[in-house]
């Protein structure tokens, strides 16, 4: 009997805390469990990585001056580690791949948790796929550049591409990812790893190179004290509103650091290192990112030629125009200037990858528990490779569907980065809500753990949240025109009207939240 009891205890020591755990919450192992904290990490750093803030530091900067745009960085880094603590809590105790939507339906109880579940599950939805966008956008436009200064400047007659073809850079991309991701994750986490240390060095060349190259720099006064707007460009006089638009760059940058719990069923002791990734990238891209805003505002030669349209970048890319400017101005070449932004352009390849790996794995989990149409297709994973394969090509085709406007609409990333934002933080506000009203009592905690302390972090973290998707909503250029539109609000306001009619009409009937798919006397 002894020696059986041994036998029974020796098997259960050899599953997986994080495999035991889902289980417990009634769902089997599907996906492969082969994800090491590093390669989690790596994957979760390249989703929000660290040159991610590139096309938004020229408007940021031209809002408001250097000194909002770098003391926004820090206090919106301040708040975010609100979120990310509250999250890594929820996520130790709920360590799957439906991560968001699923914590809301848990958390909010047998009558909240289907609406929640079904609120959050289309917010993370929305948010993870347009952020596939703001990627292949973001790429393009690093392309562009790259382009136009290898073949000779936009005043030396260098090749700017067309509309045409920038929407074609941005399919381009965005199939590439969605090849790749149709492989073995283990294929993802091996680029990631790349990914990683190509961030960390390649950010270090940039941040430590870039100031060197362009000495003399702005002085420390212009960089952390300088406030100046442009109202004459943007047609925001108002000084509260200039500082607010000035600080979605960093609302922006620091989101994204969820990518650890959506692979949490592919990670071994997701319980304990979800939470881990999760905090570990917050303090990664707080760190570096500011680090890279410095780099470029101390680099800055005129800050009025950066926006002129007639300049070597066409007044396309700030950052560009600024690398070019040192590069040009100390050895009069734009090798150096193209060889940074083939950095910078790596950066955003690789986490495009990330989140398209995210955003597949977020698809599965809803069509898992049938909250898709066709649910049954988006749902099958690949027998050989282990992966949602056509949830990734799904994420693929509607990101390239967002991308279309490209063709009419001037302010396209303001829209998609608005509602990549608005979609992918708004997801953690449902879930932090429900950690913040629920009966401690409900709450089984795992090794991340906050006691009394959750309370102030999640009304903080929520708070924080409803002001970043509020910000997403405004208008970014005055007068409103068509061609300067931030269709955001109308797009989300469609989406959510015609999902929240779903649910009212149709989906409350038989969307139950999250599906258990393990018998639970057969959980081993």
């Amino acid at each position: 009997m002894g020696s059986r009891v041994g036998n029974i205890s020796h098997g259960a020591l050899e599953i997986d805390s994080g495999e035991k755990r889902l289980n417990e919450l009634g769902y089997k192992q599907e996906l492969r469990r082969e994800m090491t904290l590093f390669k989690t990490l790596a994957i979760t750093f390249s989703s929000m990585a660290v040159f991610t803030g590139t096309p938004l530091y020229g408007p940021s900067l031209r809002y408001a001056g250097p000194a909002s745009l770098i003391w926004g960085w820090v206090v919106v880094t301040f708040f975010t580690w609100f979120v990310g603590i509250a999250m890594a809590e929820i996520c130790s105790s709920f360590p799957t791949t439906g991560s968001l939507y699923f914590w809301a339906a848990h958390l909010s109880g047998p009558r909240w948790g289907p609406f929640a579940s079904w609120c959050c599950a289309w917010l993370e939805t929305i948010g993870c796929i347009s952020g596939i966008g703001t990627q292949a956008y973001s790429g393009s436009q690093t392309l562009q550049m790259i382009i136009l200064l290898s073949t000779g400047t936009n005043k030396g007659g260098g090749y700017f591409a067309s509309k045409t073809v920038f929407l074609a850079m941005y399919v381009c991309l965005t199939i590439i990812w969605a090849i790749l991701n149709s492989f073995s994750l283990q294929v993802i986490a091996f680029l990631d790893i790349i990914s990683i240390w190509w961030q960390i060095i390649g950010g270090l060349v940039v941040i430590i190179m870039l100031p060197l190259v362009a000495r003399p720099t702005q002085p420390f006064s212009y960089v952390f004290t300088h406030f100046e707007m442009s109202p004459e460009s943007t047609g925001v006089s108002s000084i509260p509103y200039a500082v607010i638009l000035s600080v979605l760059l960093s609302n922006y940058c620091l989101y994204g650091y969820d990518t650890a719990a959506h692979l949490t069923e592919e990670t071994k002791g997701a319980d304990r290192i979800g939470p881990v990734a999760i905090l570990s990238s917050i303090g990664i891209i707080s760190v570096f990112g500011w680090a890279y805003n410095l780099a470029l505002t101390f680099s800055i030669k005129d800050p009025d030629y950066l926006y002129d349209l007639n300049n070597e970048t066409g007044g396309a890319l700030v950052p560009a125009q600024i690398i070019y400017d040192a590069f040009h101005g100390r050895f009069q070449s734009s090798t150096g200037a193209v060889l940074f932004l083939c950095i910078i352009w790596g950066s955003f390849f690789f986490c495009g990858l990330s989140v398209t790996a995210s955003a597949a794995r977020v698809v599965y989990a809803l069509s898992r528990d049938n909250g898709l149409p066709f649910s049954r297709i988006w749902r099958s994973v690949h027998p050989k490779y282990k992966v949602p394969r056509n949830a990734v090509w799904l994420c693929a085709v509607i990101c390239i569907i967002l991308g279309l406007p490209i063709l009419k609409v001037d302010v396209i990333f303001t829209a998609i980065i608005s509602i990549s934002t608005i979609g992918w933080v708004g997801g953690y506000a449902v879930p932090i809500f429900a950690r913040l009203v629920m009966n401690e009592k409900n709450f089984k905690p795992g090794p991340f753990y906050l006691g009394r302390a959750r309370r102030p972090i999640c009304l903080v973290a929520f708070l924080w949240i409803c002001y970043t998707c509020s910000a997403f909503l405004l208008p970014t250029l005055y007068p409103i025109q068509w061609s300067t539109f931030n269709y955001a609000p109308i797009a989300l306001g469609l989406a959510l009207t015609l999902i929240l009619l779903w649910w009212f009409l149709d989906a409350r009937k038989w969307f139950k939240g999250p599906v258990r798919n393990i018998d639970m006397q057969n959980r081993y």
